[in-house]
């Protein structure tokens, strides 16, 4: 139970101590850092308490180069059940919560689903009180800060530290040294609790920081060398310093490359001195700790952990190999090529040459174990880690040096057995399991739509769904209600004025809360295929302008999202997409019909207030190239049908909400398979009506992307053979008059409110399967193999 005045205490010491000023003459970020603080000094004793309460069970660690947290003041607050309380308090002090809500920074430390994913399922774990914790990297600036000017993407610092910040614990005397062939630093840990709902259970996410060996060489200094005396502060600094630095070049790849090493070093160092302080010997280190790969950033764990046994702890090799792969798990998150990512032998031995040693001594063991199952010398190297290229091919690594792989959607899965890993499968078949993503619904229904939270508790008699998602499939018997249906319009239309309100004040574009909000949210990449969603508007615009009485429902479509600086091509969709939303906008014509909102610097918080507002939820990926997803479970949770292909999650969803509840169109994975090298875009190009005048747009003066030649190269990427040996490679010429025709029926659906609520509707009621719950108890029951505190 919370002590209010005690917090209210603790703040007015705060204010005092930290900021010197009394609390009521603090600004909002001040308040907000007085009361966060205060939180933390009630959740410590707590903290500490669960940490106890697992000593000598083994415990899960997701290693993971993101963790997209969002920001904790509302989500503590929430699953503490401090809330209410807190809100007593405020309004009390006169103190405006949405205020200081607003002052914390949301962190970009990850680039979409791949962090979003680890931060819900620390959040699932906590809650079912199961022992995960959380490795990686503290960067001292996020991915970037996105701005829109002139229409293209500009990227600034994301300096989400400059106020410090309150909800982590720097753990100095737990730090680590990491050492490189050029260089060693010291990795400091810093601690964030990880609240499970009901605060039973606080796990913890430990997220490493870089720093030098020694901050001056004061002899340099003393000799005018200032630049020189300061080299190996930078040096080590760069290792945190950003998400995903640039990796166009050499350098930025060295860097990337550190940033992997260091945070898995650090991690695995931690994890063995901790058991070591409670066991004689190391060999039964896998019997206590379970270690889950977050894609293959984190590959580099595999021999770092056979260095520490082999040459640190003097453990044989095999029976050291045999506590790798029994500590090791795998989840692959794509077939796409930096998902599967190669490292040049060269910079392994460069940077780390005892790594690659004993990466080189792990590819022999994998060839011998080979030629025992009866692979034949001809094929083996298909399999190799270390390929004819001198290429270490990470997610080869992930698989031999791991007890399980999984796919985190069953035709993503089906893909990986099949065809892109199939060869591996066929050798290790018990090692491959699916682990359909998920959510929480914590953050993404009860904090970010109390309204529908409120009513969904109302109808079924208990807010137990709140930790037992599949309790919502009672709703479905309330389809047919008409006053439920017309609530439930009731409260969308509410989250759509509160967004549009939003929208006002950050993006300085007024639309109308009345019309059909379309949105994709997700970062830039061609297969995600806002470059379709994109030239659907534009032939709709068309559409307006030669018929102007053309019957549709008035129509917002909302993008959201971050190109990586160096993908130029995503970044000129960006730019088209702006573009188009200036030609409606000028347009008095076409203007009040439909609108583009390009929400910029789309991040967590943006989420929380688009998902709950979306009308129509935009899953256009080119079939068998999204893994899972889970935007269209968010948007699904909140009450909103797909217009999407059957790809990733998207297949489940349909399957639980019915297809007759959604809008799929497009190729499937088979279909695509049967085309092959056969697939001609340029023949869509021209027979498909509407489509060669949005394409011709990029190159025929309707836009101008500045002299870049941003527009000619998307428009060759797609058209031009003598160019590119595989144009249109995701299809979006074959799949545009699909597409449309799945607007029509959506906009046809649209007319009927009541119809469609009930679409939406069972949409809710059926999205129990994707909580992340559900997910974390799959790993943990059948890969990682823990149980709950009993």
């Amino acid at each position: 139970m919370i002590d209010i005045a005690k917090i209210k205490r603790l703040m007015e010491i705060e204010a005092l101590v930290t900021f010197g000023k009394e609390l009521e003459q603090c600004n909002s970020n001040e308040k907000y850092f007085s009361l966060a603080k205060s939180v933390m000094a009630d959740i410590v004793p707590i903290w500490t308490e669960s940490d106890e309460k697992f000593k000598g069970e083994k415990r899960a660690y997701y290693f993971s180069a993101e963790f997209l947290m969002g920001r904790a003041l509302s989500n503590n607050l929430t699953n503490l059940s401090y809330k209410k309380n807190i809100l007593e308090l405020l309004d009390e002090l006169g103190i405006n919560y949405n205020e200081i809500e607003e002052a914390e920074e949301d962190a970009a430390l990850g680039n979409g689903g791949l962090g979003r994913l680890a931060a819900c399922f620390l959040d699932s774990a906590a809650t079912l009180d199961y022992p995960l914790d959380g490795y990686g990297i503290r960067y001292e600036y996020g991915l970037f800060k996105q701005k829109i000017e002139d229409g293209f993407q500009i990227e600034t610092a994301d300096n989400w530290l400059k106020h410090d910040e309150p909800w982590s614990i720097k753990n100095r005397d737990e730090a680590v040294i990491v050492s490189f062939a050029d260089q060693s630093v010291l990795a400091v840990p810093y601690d964030t609790p990880i609240i499970g709902y009901g605060g039973k259970t606080i796990n913890t996410l430990r997220l490493w920081e870089s720093e030098p060996m020694e901050s001056l060489d004061f002899d340099k200094f003393n000799n005018y060398q200032y630049d020189a005396s300061v080299k190996q502060k930078n040096d080590a600094e760069n290792i945190s310093k950003v998400l995903y630095p640039n990796d166009m070049d050499i350098e930025g790849k060295k860097l990337r490359l550190r940033q992997q090493y260091f945070f898995v070093s650090a991690s695995l160092q931690d994890l063995v001195r901790k058991y070591k302080e409670k066991h004689i010997t190391i060999n039964h280190f896998s019997r206590f700790h379970a270690i889950q790969l977050n894609d293959t950033h984190p590959a580099v764990a595999i021999p770092e952990l056979m260095r520490i046994l082999t040459i640190q702890e003097a453990i044989e090799w095999d029976k050291a190999w045999e506590i790798v792969i029994n500590t090791f798990s795998y989840t692959n998150h794509t077939i796409l090529a930096e998902a599967l990512e190669e490292w040049p032998t060269e910079l392994y031995k460069e940077l780390l040459p005892n790594i690659f040693k004993i990466i080189e001594k792990i590819n022999t063991k994998l060839k011998e174990e080979l030629i025992h199952k009866g692979i034949s010398s001809q094929n083996i190297h298909s399999y190799e880690i270390i390929n004819s290229h001198n290429n270490i091919r990470m997610a080869y690594l992930s698989i031999y040096g791991s007890k399980s792989i999984n796919g985190v959607a069953r035709i993503h899965t089906d893909i990986l057995k099949d065809t892109q890993l199939n060869n591996w499968y066929r050798i290790y078949p018990e090692k491959f399991n699916n682990k359909t993503n998920g959510i929480t619904q914590r953050r993404w229904l009860l904090l970010s739509n109390p309204e529908l939270s409120e009513f969904i508790t109302e109808l079924l008699g208990s807010d137990d769904w709140i930790t037992d998602l599949s309790q919502i499939k009672n709703l479905e018997k309330f389809k047919d209600d008409e006053n439920v249906l017309k609530k439930f319009l009731e409260i969308k239309h509410l989250k759509k004025q509160q967004l549009a309100e939003y929208i006002k004040i950050h993006e300085g574009v007024i639309v109308n809360p009345y019309s059909l909000f379309d949105i994709q949210i997700k970062r830039f990449h061609e297969y995600k295929r806002q470059f379709l969603n994109a030239l659907h508007i534009l032939d709709l615009y068309f559409l307006l302008k030669d018929n102007p009485n053309l019957n549709i429902s008035t129509r917002t479509f909302i993008f959201g999202g971050k190109a990586a600086p160096g993908y130029f091509r995503a970044k000129a969709v960006i730019k088209f997409i702006n573009d188009i939303k200036n030609l409606i906008d000028s347009d008095i014509q076409v203007r009040d019909k439909i609108k583009i909102v390009f929400a910029t610097n789309y991040r967590v918080s943006y989420g929380e207030k688009l998902f709950p507002a979306a009308d129509l939820s935009e899953q256009i990926s080119t079939a068998g190239k999204e893994a899972s997803g889970t935007g269209n479970m968010k948007f699904m949770l909140n009450g909103a049908p797909t217009i999407g292909t059957y790809d990733g999650a998207n297949v489940e969803i349909v399957e639980e909400a019915g297809v007759e509840n959604n809008f799929i169109f497009g190729l499937t994975v088979e279909e695509i398979k049967e085309i092959g090298d056969s697939y001609d875009p340029h023949y869509y190009y021209e027979n498909t009506p509407g489509l060669k005048r949005a394409m011709d747009t990029l190159v025929d003066g309707t836009f101008n992307d500045a002299g870049t030649g941003l527009y000619r190269e998307l428009y060759d990427s797609i058209l031009n053979k003598e160019k590119y040996s595989n144009p249109d490679e995701y299809f979006v010429m074959k799949d545009f008059a699909s597409y449309r025709e799945a607007h029509i029926l959506a906009n046809k659906a649209y007319k009927d409110k009541l119809a469609w609520a009930k679409m939406s509707w069972m949409n809710i009621a059926n999205a129990g399967k994707f909580s992340s719950d559900r997910t974390i108890e799959d790993y943990a029951r059948e890969i990682w193999h823990i149980g709950k505190h009993q």
